[in-house]
């Protein structure tokens, strides 16, 4: 039975991912404010990326950035990889937990007030491979 496993884990790291990703968990903006910036970013080289989030004039922009930034970094210390040659290959925007808050209303009632958080994932990928 444990070879089984082995093999099975064996299996899975073969065909895992291997670009350079990186996430951003429970950032406190509503993913559908981040999807509309990396809908902008999507396919977009790294440079010319990082010019466009400097330039748009949205609270999810700074985010998205830094999480773009990271990835760029794993994937120059982790793979070895160039920066200049690197483009977003993917991107999305998950919801995260919701935090949830309460006002009071007319007659006694409540109104639920929720909070969004977002999961940030970039993933980068090398231009030869386009």
């Amino acid at each position: 039975m444990a070879t089984r496993i082995r093999e099975k884990t064996k299996q899975r790291q073969e065909n895992k991912d291997k670009r350079p990703y990186a996430v951003a968990k429970h950032i406190r903006i509503s993913p559908y404010k981040v999807r509309a910036v990396l809908d902008v970013i999507r396919g977009k080289g790294y440079n010319e990326a990082v010019a466009m989030l400097k330039s748009i004039n949205k609270s999810s922009s700074l985010p998205v950035l830094k999480v773009l930034n990271s990835a760029a970094a794993n994937a120059e210390n982790n793979l070895g990889m160039n920066k200049d040659e690197l483009y977003v290959a993917e991107c999305f925007a998950d919801q995260g937990t919701t935090i949830k808050r309460y006002m009071p209303r007319a007659r006694g009632r409540i109104g639920a007030i929720l909070k969004r958080t977002s999961h940030i994932t970039v993933i980068l990928d090398d231009a030869a491979n386009k």
